[in-house]
């Protein structure tokens, strides 16, 4: 129960961080991981009886092959060994899943068959390799895919057009309407804007209309407070005037009563023979 660093041979694996791991036997494979710069494009096996290391494959670009955080487990199916792979982030998170069929063969040569997973169509990795009594894999070889995966990916394909083709007629008939939507808002718009002109004209008549009014109402309360003014003075002219006539009314009876009693003094005096008085 104590850890050791035994020796090694092969290709040495670059540092690396966050890859997956699984075995297979006694084989050992390592995808993916990340070494401060960019994922790793590597799969690597390690035989742990002879402690020899291996390339499998090499991917190129920025695949989910060469993530970081994927997941990698091993599956019997068919009597063949696979390994599959799922997700993993390379500066984007993926869901894409790999698979590597693992087989023996009696000669020197194998193939390795990749094709990605998705909605609608699938990729395989097939890689069948040699593997002498060493522990080491001599030798792998690319082959394309079988007919049936591409005839699939063909009847996907034409689906896939079929179905964006629907969707593109169904955004044109959709930017049509919107169009038209468009050019009848901008009509009612222009029709707007003119009714607007028109009632802010009527606006300015009225206002117009309305300060000559005022400027009317002015001036006739200030003629009535002058007929208000004249009211009073007339009132005033007319009580001068009531009391001068009573005033005359009281003369003219005074000098009716003094007419009297002088035609009365008179007649009195000459019958006492007392002198009429001249007038």
């Amino acid at each position: 129960m104590e850890w050791s660093r035994p020796k090694q041979q092969g290709p040495t694996p670059s540092p690396r961080a966050g890859h997956a791991g699984g075995t297979v036997g006694e084989n050992w494979y390592i995808v993916g991981g990340g070494n401060n710069k960019s994922g790793v494009s590597e799969t690597l096996v390690l035989n742990m009886s002879t402690l020899t290391w291996s390339v499998v494959s090499t991917v190129e670009g920025r695949v989910p092959l060469a993530s970081e955080g994927m997941t990698l487990v091993h599956s019997n199916y068919g009597g063949y060994d696979y390994l599959i792979s799922f997700g993993g982030y390379n500066g984007r998170y993926n869901n894409e899943v790999y698979t590597l069929k693992l087989s023996l063969k009696s000669d020197s040569q194998s193939t390795l068959k990749e094709e990605t997973l998705s909605d609608t169509t699938s990729r395989v990795i097939e890689p069948e390799a040699e593997i002498y009594q060493d522990g080491k894999i001599r030798e792998i070889s690319v082959d394309n895919a079988d007919s049936d995966l591409n005839n699939r990916n063909d009847e996907a394909s034409e689906q896939l057009l079929a179905d964006l083709k629907a969707q593109k007629e169904e955004l044109e008939a959709t930017l049509s309407r919107e169009q038209l939507q468009t050019v009848q808002l901008k009509e009612d718009i222009a029709r707007a804007e003119t009714r607007n002109a028109e009632l802010t004209k009527e606006l300015q008549a009225v206002r117009g209309q309305l300060a000559s009014e005022q400027s009317r109402c002015f001036k006739l309360e200030v003629d009535v407070a002058e007929l208000r003014q004249k009211l009073q003075s007339m009132d005033a002219l007319e009580k001068e005037v009531e009391l001068l006539r009573r005033q005359r009314a009281a003369s003219e009876q005074a000098a009716m009563d003094a007419k009297q009693r002088q035609s009365s003094g008179g007649m009195w005096g000459w019958l006492a023979g007392s002198p009429t008085p001249a007038v």
